[in-house]
């Protein structure tokens, strides 16, 4: 995997991107398509403007196809939801397969990190640790958590849950501070 720092005008498009989206999550927690929509358009426009136009635009495809996927099978189990799915397809299409699955991975941590915060702030750790176990339990039998606890599902009210769109927004911060280390 070979991380690289995003040409100026693609981190500016990303960066957009995500704050509008996290924006959105913050205060409805719902990011517009338009906004994924936006991001993804950027994506497949500035890289096949910034490089040969057919090799820029399969690039930011991959990226966005990549992101868009590994998403969807989150939102299939309730993991996640819609604009989620659609905004880190945006995010691929910016930053292609690579640096996409580099800001899955810091994202992903991220996350945990700021959910363990909110367990612990909101004394439901003790629960959560229930949950996790239940999850992996019914996993091993081929069931999906969700329609045993409704609690589980992203859908319900009874979840908690961070609004994703601040994770990735968050998680797209670090990769650009990480990669910009790097590229030195």
């Amino acid at each position: 995997m070979t991380l690289t720092y995003p040409p100026p005008a693609i981190t500016a498009a990303l960066l957009i991107t995500v704050i509008a989206a996290a924006m959105f999550d913050m205060r409805s927690r719902r990011i517009p398509n338009g906004v994924s929509v936006a991001g993804a358009l950027m994506g497949v426009g500035l890289n096949a403007f910034l490089a040969d136009s057919a090799a820029g635009a399969w690039f930011a495809l991959k990226g966005l196809l990549l992101g868009f996927g590994v998403y969807f099978v989150l939102y299939l189990l309730r993991a996640m939801g819609a604009g989620d799915v659609k905004l880190m397809g945006a995010v691929g299409s910016l930053v292609g397969p690579s640096n996409w699955f580099a800001i899955f991975l810091i994202t992903a941590i991220v996350g945990g990190a700021m959910a363990l915060a909110l367990v612990l702030v909101k004394g439901r750790l003790k629960r959560t640790l229930f949950n996790v176990s239940f999850i992996l339990s019914e996993m091993t039998h081929g069931r999906p958590a969700y329609l045993a606890k409704e609690e589980l599902d992203v859908k319900s009210k009874k979840a908690v849950g961070l609004p994703h769109g601040a994770v990735i927004a968050v998680g797209c911060i670090f990769f650009l501070a990480i990669s910009a280390r790097f590229a030195r």
